[in-house]
């Protein structure tokens, strides 16, 4: 008869064994959308829609290259070059210079999972009407993103983001992904793009 003690040991190990092998295959779906992504090398672009309590709902479009983007929406228009963030809006017409963190990069460009996710995060997945939502918990309460939520087709490719920045959610769902090429210089901000804005260094 089987005891007590190696019963209880029995159960833990299958629970451990059971979370390394979700969180390997969480892993690996997010490796895979990363090297779908990647494939773009020259450049992509998808349509985006936005909401959330600080952003209420927005639509727009996003360019990617490698870890920098150029995403428009009503009224906004931020260029982001992998190191430096402008954003303009229109409504004060300024246009505001930042480092922006991570959740603030992520706010604007959904894409940003894909430099995170490999340090700093527990990974979790489920399947969900047919496709994988990847669950990462942040290990360290100081992160700037403490949860986020990313749902892949099984073709490994991102369509809905949800993350969280201290308690609020935000929600980005991504349609219409395109690989074509996409020049360097839409990643830089140009005075001329918004002519006569005020420009705020907050760097």
């Amino acid at each position: 008869m089987i005891g007590m003690k190696k019963i209880l040991f029995i159960i833990i190990a299958v629970i451990i064994w059971t979370g390394t092998a979700n969180a390997q295959t969480a892993r690996d779906v997010l490796d895979r959308t990363a090297a779908t992504i990647a494939r773009a090398r020259n450049g992509a672009s998808a349509s985006f829609r936005i909401s959330g309590q600080s952003y209420g709902n927005a639509s727009g479009q996003i360019a990617i290259k490698g870890n920098r983007f150029y995403a428009t929406s009503p009224g906004v228009k931020v260029w982001n070059d992998g190191k430096t963030q402008w954003t303009f809006t229109s409504s004060t017409n300024e246009v505001t210079v930042t480092k922006p963190n991570d959740a603030q990069q992520m706010s604007v460009n959904p894409y940003k999972f894909i430099s995170i996710y490999k340090s700093g995060y527990r990974l979790s997945m489920r399947n969900v009407a047919g496709q994988y939502e990847v669950h990462m918990t942040a290990i360290h309460p100081a992160r700037s993103l403490q949860e986020v939520y990313v749902t892949v087709t099984r073709n490994y490719y991102p369509t809905k983001i949800r993350m969280r920045r201290g308690k609020g959610w935000t929600t980005i769902t991504i349609s219409n992904f395109r690989i074509h090429k996409i020049a360097d210089s839409t990643f830089q901000f140009k005075k001329s793009a918004c002519p006569g804005a005020e420009i705020i260094d907050l760097r």
